[in-house]
C-alpha cells in the first residue's frame, strides 16, 4: 500500500511538473510546436521567413488568446532520417504537441508514423505525393493541395493542342512517382498516352542526366512533363538546352513543384527554361496580400542577406496560414490537460517505443480540421484534411520571368481573363483560348508533339515492280541484298518527304523477289499494309472503293479513268485524181456558177456602153465576156461597175484558191486513222477478246460488264500487249486493250504507230499511296 501510494504521489507530482511547465509568467499557456524544414532549401528560406511572420502577425491581431505557440525550427538537410530524428528528439526533450512540416514527402511519411504513435497532429504545407494519407495515418493533414489536383489541367492543356503521347520526366521518389497513375489514367480518357517514363534518379549525375536525355532523343514524342524538385530540373534543362533539345518542335510542361517557385529561381535558370509552360495554384490578388508581400521581401533580405533576391511563393503563403490555424486550434483545447502518458509495456523497448501519447492530440487534430478562414493564400480549409483546389494559372516561361497566359477550372476549363471581372470560356476540345505562347526555340507555332529520329525506327514501305518502269522499278543488290526503286512514283513519294519540316527515316521492302517477279496482285500487296507487314505502299496503286475499308489512300497523283487501246486503220486516198477530192460536186457548181454569172453581167455593162472589144458575132461576144472574166487587168474595161463586179470575182476567187490548196495539202500529208473498235459493248457482242494487265483490278471489271473468262487474256508489259494487238483477235491476239490512261499515255508514248485511245470507258480515281 505504501507503495501504491509513493507512486500515485510521484505520477501526481511528474503531472504537475508537466503542467507547470506550460504556464508562463503572465499565466498564459504555451503549445510546443515542432517546425521540421530544409533550410538550405529555397523553399525552406522561404517558409521559414513565413512563418515566423505568422506567429507574430497572429498574436499582435490575437493579443487577449491565452495559448501562444512556442516554435522550435530543425533543418532536416533534405535527409528522412535527420527529419524523423529531429521529431523524435523534439518529442522526447520538448513535449511538442504538434508538429509543421516535414518539407518533402518521404520525411513526411517517417514524421506522421511517429505523429501517428504519439498522437501528435503532423501539418505539411509542402508534402503532395497523393499516396501520403489520412487512411494510413490519420495524424497527418496536407496543408497544401494533393498531386493529383493538377493531373486535370494538364491533360486539358494535352488534348486542347491535340497532342497524343507524353513523356513523363520525374524524380524517382515518393513525391516524383505518386503522380504518376492519376496523370496516365487523366491522358487516357481523351485517347493520349505515355509511351515512356523517365525516372530521374534524386543523386544522378550529370552524365547520367546526358545520358537519359539522350534517350529520349531517339524517340519520337517531344511533349515533357517534368515534375521534379527545382534543384534537379536546373540541371536537367540546362542539359535539355545544350543538347538542342530546347528549340523548335520540343514542348515542355512544367507541374506545380517547379512553377510555384519559378518566380524566385534564378534569371539564368529561367533563361534555360525559356519557352516552357506550366500550371500553378492561382493566389487571389487582395490588399492584404500586397502589404504582406512587402514586408516578407523586406524580411527576407534582412535573414538572408547573401542570397539573390526571392519571391514569396505559395508554400510561403500556406506556411503562414498553416500558423495561423493551428494557433486558433491551439486556443480552442485545454491545455491544462496537456500531458504525455506513457506508453504500457516499455521494458527492453527502444527510443520509438518510449515515446508519450499525447492527451490532447485528439483534440487538437479536431479543432486543426474545423480550421476555416481567408487567408493570404484565399480560402484556407481542413475539414477534408487537404487543402481544396479552385483554380490554376498556366504560366509560360518567357526570358527572364514567367508570364500568365490563361487559368483552368474543373468546370470551365481552360480560359483567359479578358478583364479583372470577367473572364471568356472557351471548349477544351479545341484549340486553347490563351494568350500567344512563345514556344521553345523561340517560336509561336504549336509544336506538333512528336518527329521520327534518324535513330529511331524505320518507315518500312512497301514497292512492287511494274508493268511500266517508268512508274515503278525494283531492284535488289545481290551483293548487299538492299532493295532500290526508282521511277515516277518513287519521285513522287521522295519528294514529298523532302517538302516535310522533319526528317522521316525509311527503307523500301520488296513485294516481289526483287529480279521483277511479283508475288500476287495488287490487292494482296495493298493488303499487306492492313497486316501490318509495310507501314506504308507506294507505286502505281489505284484507288478502289473496296480497298479503302481497310487501308487509307492519299490524294491521287495521278490523272483517273479507264480507256482502250485499239489498233487504227488509214483511210489515206492514194488516187492519182486526188486532186479533184477537196472540192465537192456543190462546190464545182456554183464556183462554175457564179464564173458564167459574172461574165453574163460584164458583157451586159460594157456592151451598154459600146466597148470596141466587143464587136462581131454573139458567140465573139460571149467568148470576149468570159476571156474578161480571167483577163480582166489585160482587157480594157470602160464601165466602173464592170470593175467593181470584177473585183469582187477576183477575191471569191482567192477563197476557194486558199481553201483547195489547204484541203489538198492536208488529204496529201495527214494520215487519215481511224479507230478499227469504238464501242467496248461491240467487242463483247462479236465476242472479241480483250487484253488486260496482269494483277490488275480490271479482270473484275470486265467480269461485271459480261465479259466471258476465257475471253481476257492478262498481259505483263507493253511490248506483250502490243504483240497481242498486232495479231488481232482471230489469230490468237487481242481486239483492244483494257487499261487504265496513265498506262495507256506510256504505252502510245513507245507504240504511238498503229494504235490509239478510246474513252475513257469508266472512271477511276487514279494512283495513290497507301498508308
Amino acid at each position: 500500500m505504501e507503495r501504491a501510494a509513493g507512486r500515485a504521489a510521484f505520477l501526481f507530482l511528474l503531472l504537475s511538473l508537466t503542467v507547470a511547465q506550460n504556464i508562463t509568467e503572465n499565466g498564459a499557456t504555451t503549445l510546443n510546436v515542432g517546425v521540421i524544414l530544409h533550410l538550405k532549401s529555397l523553399v525552406g528560406k522561404i517558409a521559414r521567413t513565413s512563418i515566423l511572420m505568422a506567429v507574430e502577425d497572429f498574436y499582435a491581431v490575437h493579443r487577449n488568446f491565452k495559448t501562444k505557440l512556442v516554435l522550435h525550427i530543425r533543418n532536416s538537410n533534405g535527409d528522412d532520417i535527420q527529419a524523423a530524428a529531429e521529431a523524435i528528439d523534439m518529442l522526447e526533450n520538448y513535449n511538442i504537441r504538434a508538429i509543421v512540416g516535414p518539407q518533402k514527402s518521404s520525411e513526411a511519411k517517417f514524421v506522421s508514423d511517429l505523429g501517428n504513435k504519439s498522437q501528435v497532429p503532423v501539418i505539411s504545407f509542402t508534402a503532395t505525393d497523393p499516396n501520403l494519407s489520412s487512411i494510413n495515418v490519420p495524424y497527418f493533414v496536407r496543408a497544401t493541395l494533393s498531386d493529383v489536383a493538377q493531373v486535370n489541367s494538364i491533360a486539358a492543356l494535352i488534348k486542347a493542342y491535340g497532342w497524343r503521347e507524353v513523356v513523363p520526366i520525374y524524380e524517382d521518389t515518393d513525391y516524383g512517382r505518386g503522380i504518376i497513375p492519376y496523370l496516365a489514367d487523366a491522358l487516357q480518357e481523351f485517347g493520349a498516352f505515355i509511351p515512356y517514363r523517365s525516372a530521374i534518379s534524386a543523386s544522378a549525375t550529370t552524365d547520367q542526366l546526358e545520358k537519359e536525355l539522350y534517350k529520349l532523343m531517339t524517340m519520337q514524342t517531344r511533349v515533357y512533363i517534368v515534375h521534379m524538385s527545382s534543384n534537379i530540373a536546373s540541371v536537367l534543362f540546362k542539359k535539355a538546352k545544350d543538347l538542342g533539345m530546347m528549340s523548335k518542335g520540343y514542348a515542355w510542361i512544367l507541374t506545380d513543384g517547379i512553377s510555384n517557385i519559378v518566380d524566385s529561381l534564378s534569371p539564368l535558370i529561367l533563361e534555360e527554361m525559356n519557352g516552357a509552360i506550366g500550371v500553378r495554384f492561382c493566389v487571389p490578388t487582395s490588399k492584404e496580400l500586397h502589404e504582406f508581400t512587402t514586408r516578407w521581401n523586406k524580411r527576407f533580405k534582412q535573414e538572408y542577406p547573401n542570397d539573390p533576391p526571392s519571391q514569396l511563393t505559395i508554400f510561403g503563403l500556406w506556411g503562414y496560414d498553416t500558423i495561423w490555424a493551428l494557433a486558433q486550434a491551439a486556443e480552442k483545447v485545454r491545455m491544462a490537460e496537456a500531458i504525455f502518458k506513457k506508453q504500457k509495456d516499455t521494458k527492453n523497448s527502444t527510443s520509438l517505443g518510449t515515446l508519450g501519447i499525447s492527451t490532447i492530440g485528439p483534440k487538437l487534430l479536431d479543432s486543426i480540421l474545423h480550421s476555416r478562414f481567408r487567408g493570404l493564400s484565399g480560402d484556407f480549409d481542413l475539414s477534408k484534411r487537404q487543402l481544396e483546389f479552385s483554380t490554376f494559372q498556366i504560366i509560360n516561361v518567357v526570358g527572364s520571368r514567367p508570364k500568365e497566359i490563361g487559368l483552368w477550372t474543373a468546370k470551365g476549363g481552360i480560359f483567359r481573363q479578358t478583364n479583372e471581372n470577367s473572364s471568356k470560356t472557351t471548349n477544351i476540345n479545341s484549340m486553347p483560348d490563351l494568350y500567344q505562347v512563345m514556344w521553345p526555340g523561340e517560336v509561336y507555332t504549336v509544336p506538333k508533339g512528336w518527329q521520327i529520329p534518324t535513330t529511331g525506327k524505320k518507315l518500312r514501305v512497301g514497292v512492287r515492280t511494274s508493268g511500266y518502269p517508268e512508274l515503278m522499278k525494283v531492284e535488289r543488290n545481290p551483293a548487299t541484298n538492299e532493295i532500290t526503286a526508282s521511277g515516277y512514283a518513287i519521285d513522287v513519294f521522295e519528294e514529298a518527304l523532302r517538302r516535310l519540316s522533319y526528317a522521316i527515316p525509311y527503307e523500301y521492302v520488296a513485294f516481289d523477289d526483287g529480279q521483277g517477279v511479283n508475288s500476287g496482285s495488287y490487292n494482296d500487296f495493298v493488303y499487306q499494309v492492313h497486316l501490318g507487314v509495310y507501314d506504308a505502299a507506294i507505286g502505281d496503286i489505284t484507288i478502289r472503293y473496296n480497298r479503302t475499308s481497310y487501308v487509307d489512300f492519299t490524294h491521287p497523283y495521278t490523272e483517273s479513268g479507264v480507256a482502250m487501246i485499239v489498233p487504227v486503220k488509214d483511210n489515206r486516198d492514194k488516187n492519182t485524181w486526188v486532186f479533184l477530192k477537196p472540192l465537192t460536186s456543190g462546190l464545182w457548181f456554183g464556183s462554175i456558177a457564179f464564173f458564167i454569172y459574172t461574165a453574163t453581167v460584164i458583157w451586159l455593162l460594157e456592151r451598154r456602153i459600146n466597148n470596141a472589144e466587143l464587136t462581131g458575132s454573139f458567140l465573139h461576144q460571149l467568148g470576149i465576156a468570159i476571156y474578161f472574166s480571167f483577163f480582166a487587168d489585160r482587157e480594157r474595161l470602160d464601165s466602173i461597175l464592170s470593175r467593181l463586179v470584177v473585183i469582187v470575182w477576183v477575191f471569191v476567187l482567192l477563197v476557194i484558191t486558199s481553201s483547195y490548196t489547204a484541203n489538198l495539202s492536208s488529204i496529201l500529208t495527214v494520215q487519215q486513222l481511224q479507230p478499227t473498235v469504238t464501242d467496248i459493248h461491240e467487242l463483247l457482242k462479236n465476242g472479241e477478246y480483250l487484253g488486260y494487265h496482269n494483277g490488275s483490278y480490271l479482270f473484275d471489271l470486265l467480269k461485271e460488264l459480261g465479259f466471258d473468262r476465257t475471253k481476257m487474256r492478262a498481259y505483263d508489259n507493253p511490248d506483250d500487249f502490243a504483240d497481242a494487238l498486232a495479231k488481232g483477235s482471230q489469230n490468237g491476239g487481242i481486239a483492244a486493250v483494257v487499261h487504265e490512261v496513265p498506262y495507256i499515255k506510256i504505252f502510245l508514248s513507245k507504240h504511238c504507230k498503229g494504235y490509239t485511245m478510246v474513252g475513257p470507258i469508266y472512271k477511276s480515281e487514279g494512283f495513290g499511296f497507301v498508308s
